[in-house]
């Protein structure tokens, strides 16, 4: 299903928010917007089985990443310095623009 209030974007740090790793801060890696999920930087992190292969010649077991859930993330404010709900507010020259919902600061990435 796809959504077109995706708020989070590449770069941003989010707070994650359920889950197994409840509580930790990392930056999104990755924005998959066709099953609503973001790749989060060490967050989420599964064991992946590997054969031996050119890039890896022994194999064995890899740690990668694996895709959470965009309702179990909050993005970070960088003023607030805590997980914050976003608005969006269209400034003088049309464009959209990400807003704190607590302090009102502009978020960029």
């Amino acid at each position: 299903m796809i959504t077109d209030k995706c708020l989070i974007r590449k770069n941003d740090k989010v707070k994650i928010i359920a889950g197994k790793d409840k509580g930790k801060i990392g930056s999104v890696l990755k924005v998959i917007r066709k099953n609503n999920r973001v790749l989060v930087e060490n967050i989420n992190m599964v064991k992946h089985h590997v054969k031996p292969n050119v890039k890896n010649k022994q194999g064995g077991i890899v740690e990668k990443e694996a895709p959470i859930r965009t309702s179990n993330v909050m993005l970070m404010c960088s003023k607030c310095l805590s997980s914050v709900r976003i608005k969006i507010q269209i400034l003088e020259d049309g464009k959209k623009t990400r807003i704190c919902g607590k302090c009102s600061e502009i978020i960029d990435n």
